[in-house]
C-alpha cells in the first residue's frame, strides 16, 4: 500500500494538500507499476519484508557504533585512534540510520510488527525521536515529496536554500560551497530541533490525530535524550582518562560525520537535476496521481555500486522507495529495472544518474541553481 493511500491528505501549518487527476495514462501507470512489483514477488514466492542478509547488515552496522564506543570506555588508546573511531561511530551511525531504523520504521523489515518497533527504536540509540521521524519522514516528505511548505526535507536550513519557492538571500549564492559543512550538523540539531519539531506537531494536532498523547511523547523525549547525553558523553568523562573538551570534541565528530553523510545521500535524491518541486493550485491540490508525483519529484543514482547500495540502504534506489516503502531495501534492485520499463512504458521519465558522482554534480549545480535568481522566462 502506497503512503498516499495510509495518508490521502494531512493538514500542515493549516492547510491541506491533495493529489488529483484526471489524466487516465497517470491512473494507468500506478496501477500498472503496483501489479508489475506484486506479480514479482508473487512469480518469486518471495516475501518483500527483510531476509537474512537484511539482518547481517544490522548485526554490522550497530557494531560498527557501538564495538568502538565499548573499547573507548574500556582500552587507553592513542587520542588519534580515539577520533579514528569516532569517525568510525559516525559511520555506524549514518549505517544504522539509513539501512536499518528506516526500513523498520517504514514496517518494511520484517512481517511482524513487534520485531519492526524493536529494531525501529535503534533510533533512540541515536538520539533521535521516533515519532517525530514518522511524521516528517514517514508521513510529510513520503506524502508531499519536494512540496514547499509541505515537506520539511527541503525546507530551508540556516544558509541552505533547497527550495525554488523559498526566499533567495545574498548569502544563498556561495551555499554550493559552505552547504557541505552545514550538512554535517544535521544530526546535532537534531538532538535540540526534536523539541520545537514536536511542539510544531502538537500544536497543529498531528500528534492527537495519531492517536498520541502529546505529553507523553515530549516527556519521552526529554528522557530519551537525557539518556543518550549521558551514555555517549557523560560515561567517557566518568570512565576514561580523556578530559571534557576532548570528549566533546570526539562527541562533535561522531555527529559530524553522521550529519553529514545523511545529508549528502538524502539531498541526492531529491534536490538534483530533473527533481522535480511542483506547488499545489489554489485549492491545495497538486494536479498529479501520487505515484506519477513521486516519480517526478525522485532520483535514482548508483545502482551498478554494490558497496553503495549496501551500505545506504537502497537509498540510491530512491524511486523504488518512495513508490513502495512497505518493501524492504533488499528488493530494490531487483524491482527497478520492473518500475523503469512501467515507466517508460507510460511515456513517464525515469530519474537516474548512473553513478555517485553524477548525483553529486547534479546536486551540487542544483545548489548554484537555487542560490541565485530564477532566470527570467523567454515565453
Amino acid at each position: 500500500m502506497a503512503l498516499s493511500d495510509q495518508f490521502p491528505c494531512i493538514t500542515v501549518r493549516m492547510r491541506t494538500l491533495k493529489f488529483a487527476t484526471s489524466d487516465k495514462n497517470q491512473l494507468q501507470f500506478a496501477a500498472a507499476v503496483r501489479k508489475n512489483v506484486n506479480d514479482y514477488f508473487r512469480e518469486k514466492g518471495i516475501s518483500t519484508k527483510g531476509n537474512y542478509a537484511m539482518v547481517l547488515q544490522t548485526i554490522v552496522m550497530m557494531s560498527l557504533y557501538l564495538v568502538p564506543f565499548i573499547l573507548f570506555l574500556t582500552t587507553s588508546m592513542n587520542i588519534w585512534i580515539a577520533i579514528g573511531l569516532t569517525i568510525v561511530m559516525g559511520l555506524g551511525t549514518a549505517g544504522i540510520g539509513m539501512s536499518v531504523m528506516h526500513d523498520a520504521v517504514h514496517g518494511s523489515y520484517s512481517k511482524k510488527e513487534w520485531i519492526n518497533k524493536m529494531v525501529g527504536s535503534s533510533m533512540y540509540l541515536l538520539g533521535a525521536n521516533v515519532f517525530n521521524w514518522k511524521v516528517q519522514h514517514n508521513i510529510l516528505h513520503h506524502t508531499n515529496t519536494n512540496v514547499d511548505g509541505f515537506d520539511h526535507d527541503i525546507d530551508s536550513k540556516g544558509p541552505i536554500r533547497l527550495s525554488q519557492a523559498a526566499p533567495l538571500k545574498k548569502f544563498h549564492r556561495y551555499q554550493h560551497i559552505h552547504a557541505f559543512f552545514f550538512y554535517g550538523l544535521m544530526t546535532i540539531s537534531k538532538l535540540v530541533q526534536d523539541f520545537t519539531q514536536l511542539a510544531e506537531y502538537n500544536k497543529a494536532g498531528i500528534t492527537r490525530q495519531l492517536k498520541k498523547n502529546p505529553t507523553v511523547e515530549y516527556i519521552k523525549m526529554v528522557l530519551v535524550k537525557i539518556a543518550y547525553l549521558f551514555v555517549f558523553i557523560g560515561l567517557p568523562i566518568m570512565l576514561t582518562d580523556y578530559t571534557w573538551w576532548q570528549v566533546l570534541i570526539g562527541f562533535l565528530i561522531m555527529q559530524w560525520t553522521a550529519g553529514f553523510i545523511l545529508s549528502v545521500v538524502f539531498q541526492l535524491a531529491h534536490v538534483v537535476e530533473g527533481a522535480d518541486q511542483p506547488l499545489p493550485n489554489e485549492e491545495g491540490i497538486v494536479e498529479t496521481d501520487w505515484a506519477v508525483h513521486e516519480l517526478a519529484t525522485t532520483s535514482n543514482f548508483g545502482p551498478k555500486n554494490w558497496l553503495l547500495t549496501w551500505y545506504v540502504g537502497g537509498l540510491n534506489f530512491q524511486i523504488e522507495h518512495h513508490l513502495f516503502p512497505n518493501i524492504c531495501h533488499v528488493h530494490y534492485q531487483k524491482i527497478a529495472p520492473i518500475v523503469e520499463r512501467t515507466a517508460k512504458e507510460y511515456g513517464l521519465t525515469y530519474n537516474l544518474k548512473p553513478r555517485f558522482r553524477d548525483a553529486l554534480a547534479s546536486h551540487i549545480r542544483m545548489l548554484k541553481q537555487l542560490g541565485r535568481p530564477a532566470e527570467p522566462s523567454l515565453a
